[in-house]
């Protein structure tokens, strides 16, 4: 067995860390030029021989440095793209290209190669914070106050909660053009709604908060746009417009009193829609028929007129006939309506009936017939 007396062993290190200490004073030897000192052997010996080659003393050392650092370049050449996301290359810190999913090639310590996610939804949140991102997500507005609260055009105080919903469009812009993209979305989003909330009365925000929302998104994407953000507005959406809580009874009560206000209204307005259209309809016909009964008389008027002037006529041609005539007429018209006649003479102290002019009809009673006898 050959076997290296105990002053002749190297102490081995013993960890990574030794190993790493040992080589970095090495390669500071190596670089500055020192060497160390032989080591002596024992009294009256010559030192032991070093080592001599190319792979020995700070050849080694150089060697290993470059083997470490072919196989990290090695390494690093190859990167992968997952689905969904994109590649950003930089070429001397210069953007250069964008690569799609799959596997790539990049020049190792030329260029660098930054992952974008450009699929997921990124969001943000104001006046409140979800803890629990499950079905039954569990909401926390608990120190968030200050977010929600706004002042609206008619000097109300109000909370507003809302939710904006983002992803990234250009992935350049987003990760060179703004340092940080979430708060300039925080800062653009909180700009716009209050804006938007503080030029409308309470009232319009409470019931038009889809049209709110909808103007509040399309302005944070224009503003987001003249940044350079490299971001989509996906939605704006207000999910809880409150009163704040010291005031809610009083807000309960004014809303009490408004809806009591517009059941009256409508109460009226139902019964004016009930009531002035009929009386406007009864009097409409009032009018008509008073114009067609005016139009009637006239005619009638024009009728009689026009026959008492042919009566005259014919009177002036024949008085005698005329008289008799228009005098038959008369009983012609007027005897029908009557239902008895007496006829009384002047030398008679009684009335005797002459005639029986009335058209009552006389029931005659009609006889059963006999019963045949069965046979």
């Amino acid at each position: 067995m050959n076997e290296q007396p105990p002053w002749g062993k190297k102490k081995q290190p013993g960890g990574p860390e030794d190993l790493l200490a040992a080589l970095i004073q090495k390669i500071r030897d190596a670089f500055a030029g020192r060497e160390k000192e032989p080591p002596q052997g024992p009294a009256g010996e010559p030192p032991p021989e070093r080592a001599t080659g190319p792979f020995s003393g700070p050849g080694k050392v150089v060697a290993i440095v470059a083997a470490f650092i072919v196989l990290q370049a090695a390494a690093g050449a190859f990167y992968t793209i997952k689905p969904g996301e994109v590649g950003i290359v930089l070429r001397f810190g210069q953007f250069h290209r964008t690569t799609t999913p799959g596997l790539h090639f990049k020049i190792p310590y030329v260029e660098e190669m930054t992952k974008v996610d450009v699929e997921s939804v990124r969001k943000e949140e104001f006046g409140f914070r979800t803890r629990t991102a499950t079905a039954g997500a569990a909401y926390d507005r608990k120190g968030f106050d200050m977010e929600a609260l706004m002042l609206t055009g008619d000097k109300d105080v109000i909370e507003v909660a809302w939710i904006v919903q983002y992803k990234v469009s250009d992935p350049v812009l987003f990760l060179y053009k703004v340092r940080d993209v979430a708060q300039i979305v925080r800062d653009a989003s909180e700009t716009v709604t209050r804006r938007i909330v503080g030029n409308m009365d309470f009232d319009y925000v409470l019931s038009n908060r889809e049209i709110l929302a909808a103007n509040a998104r399309k302005e944070l994407q224009g503003q987001l746009d003249r940044l350079e953000s490299g971001v989509n507005v996906l939605t704006l959406q207000l999910l809880d417009i409150n009163p704040p809580e010291q005031v809610k009874p009083a807000f309960n009560e004014v809303n009490i009193a408004d809806q009591d206000m517009k059941r009256l209204v409508n109460e009226a307005e139902e019964t004016y829609n009930r009531v002035i259209p009929k009386a406007r309809g009864s009097a409409k016909q009032i009018v008509e028929e008073a114009r067609g009964y005016a139009v009637e008389r006239i005619n009638r008027a024009n009728g009689e007129t026009n026959r008492f002037q042919a009566i005259v006529k014919e009177y002036e041609g024949a008085e005698e006939v005329t008289r008799q005539r228009l005098y038959l007429e008369a009983m012609q018209e007027i005897l029908p309506q009557v239902d008895q006649v007496y006829v009384v003479d002047a030398g008679q102290q009684s009335i005797l009936p002459l005639l029986d002019l009335s058209r009552k009809a006389r029931r005659v009673p009609i006889a059963a017939p006999a019963e045949t006898p069965a046979q």
